[in-house]
């Protein structure tokens, strides 16, 4: 699972930004995914996540479906993204764009960041969709995926 974002105009443009999924445990201090296999394997099954941070120790915060990343994925969590520390839930974005033609046209005159949902976004939305997402995949860029 995951949400799929596009750039619109007003026009007929439409163009596939990227996949934002949730990616289990993160530690924000250490900049680490607590995936055992590394962050390139959070999105497989067979991907054993570690009880603590492998580098500060520190344990997850508890987290439920109104507070953590699963949660925004699956439209429980409405809270406005805020910067995290410790061990908590994270999000990844597989980029179908490269961010740096992303930030060209993020000053388009008729711009708007819309989700397959519908929902939209200002640029400024957007990045915080983005601050929840330290893991980045850039390996999709040009790739038409879902």
């Amino acid at each position: 699972m995951g949400t799929n974002f596009y750039w619109r105009d007003d026009g007929d443009i439409d163009i596939h930004i990227g996949k934002r999924s949730a990616a289990g445990n993160y530690c924000w201090d250490c900049g680490i995914s607590l995936c055992a296999a590394g962050h390139h394997e959070v999105h497989f099954g067979s991907s054993r996540f570690l009880k603590e941070c492998p580098v500060c120790g520190k344990k997850p915060t508890d987290e439920d479906l109104n507070n953590s990343a699963a949660g925004r994925e699956l439209g429980f969590n409405e809270n406005k993204p805020q910067p995290k520390t410790g061990v908590r839930s994270c999000c990844s974005f597989s980029w179908a764009m490269s961010p740096g033609h992303f930030h060209e046209l993020k000053s388009a005159p008729n711009l708007h960041i819309e989700n397959e949902y519908g929902e939209t976004f200002t640029v400024e939305e957007f990045s915080e969709v983005l601050s929840e997402c330290p893991i980045k995949y850039f390996d999709n860029i040009g790739i038409e995926f879902c």
